[in-house]
């Protein structure tokens, strides 16, 4: 994981679950920490807004969806293959 990118998803979920981002780990799911429909709609837009990308999410149909919200962590590694163009991140964390 980058960890800019890592830092400033953990900072946008923690500001919608209403928690300190020091307070997330990559293995929590977004349902642990409250956030519903709503929240999840917030934190795709605000990961949109904050890294200039389109995310491929269907929330009619999430588990169909091509952008894994399974937990923070598959979060952090959807978004910087978006933010990488769909490439593999070779950065080490």
């Amino acid at each position: 994981m980058r960890p800019d990118v890592q830092d400033q998803v953990f900072s946008i979920i923690a500001r919608e679950a209403l928690r300190e981002p020091s307070e997330l780990s990559p293995e929590m799911t977004l349902d642990e920490l409250g956030l519903d429909s709503l929240g999840l709609v917030e934190v795709i837009f605000a990961i949109e807004e904050t890294f200039d990308v389109s995310v491929p999410f269907n929330a009619n149909e999430p588990a169909a969806s091509q952008f894994d919200m399974s937990s923070i962590g598959a979060i952090v590694g959807a978004v910087e293959r978006l933010v990488s163009g769909g490439k593999p991140s070779t950065a080490v964390a």
